[in-house]
């Protein structure tokens, strides 16, 4: 075991380990300084462990599949603003701890652009967790049973992202609508928030069914933030429809 092998194992250091001998070799026939040579193989190492920190916090939020803002098509759906993606991809939203709300039928994009901003996000260096809104209501529920809800409560309120997936497709009783508006009023302009929803605000009133709550709920998750609205033609099914007829 080499000098330098061993040293980068005591340190951590396992790109300047295993790239070392490309470099001192790029450096020799380059005719390299020592300050050259320090600097390429330090950048390297920086750079990869940028890319398993953004690969960390990409897995530590618990996106069910992975998705990307490349792959959305936005040809496909002309309801969403290729610029304003453009714009959410910063994150400067995120760290503004503004919310954003997706709204649209099944088959419109809303998921995929739901993770795929997460994911950005992410990746930008913000800790995220993504949630279905049926299994967060159900997490707090038994929180609360086991006198366990602020802790709760204030995990998913130290991450600066909180994705809420498939809200609306259930309806909530009023304690699970109250558990639910406790965690974004944790959130309320200090964190950012992110929903998924396959109804139009106008219908809200079927899954959170008291009309003050519901109200109250809307207003945490607007204000001041983005809303997209991605149609009711599903593009899934179109392209489905699509590949059959080739």
């Amino acid at each position: 075991m080499t000098v330098i092998d061993r040293s980068s194992r005591a340190l951590r250091l396992p790109t300047i380990r295993t790239r070392a001998s490309e470099v001192i070799a790029a450096a020799t026939r380059e005719q390299w300084s020592h300050a050259q040579f320090l600097a390429e193989i330090l950048a390297s190492e920086c750079d990869d462990r940028d890319l398993r920190a953004r690969a960390r916090r990409v897995a530590a939020a618990g996106f069910p599949r992975a998705k990307t803002l490349a792959e959305f098509d936005t040809d496909a759906n002309p309801h969403v603003e290729p610029a304003l993606l453009g714009t959410l991809a910063t994150a400067a939203w995120v760290q503004a701890g503004k919310p954003l709300c997706l709204i649209g039928d099944s088959g419109t994009g809303k998921s995929h652009l739901l993770i795929a901003l997460g994911t950005a996000a992410a990746e930008a260096g913000h800790r995220v967790r993504y949630v279905l809104a049926s299994r967060l209501v159900n997490e707090l529920a038994e929180a609360e049973n086991e006198r366990q809800l602020t802790r709760l409560i204030n995990r998913y309120g130290r991450v600066d992202l909180l994705c809420i997936d498939e809200l609306g497709y259930l309806q909530l009783d009023r304690r699970g609508a109250e558990l639910l508006f406790q965690v974004m009023t944790e959130r309320e302009e200090r964190a950012a928030l992110a929903v998924a929803s396959n109804e139009p605000f106008s219908n809200w009133g079927n899954t959170f069914t008291d009309p003050r709550l519901c109200s109250a709920i809307i207003d945490r998750i607007t204000f001041n933030g983005t809303i997209i609205e991605t149609g009711t033609t599903s593009y899934r099914l179109t392209s489905t429809r699509a590949n059959r007829s080739h």
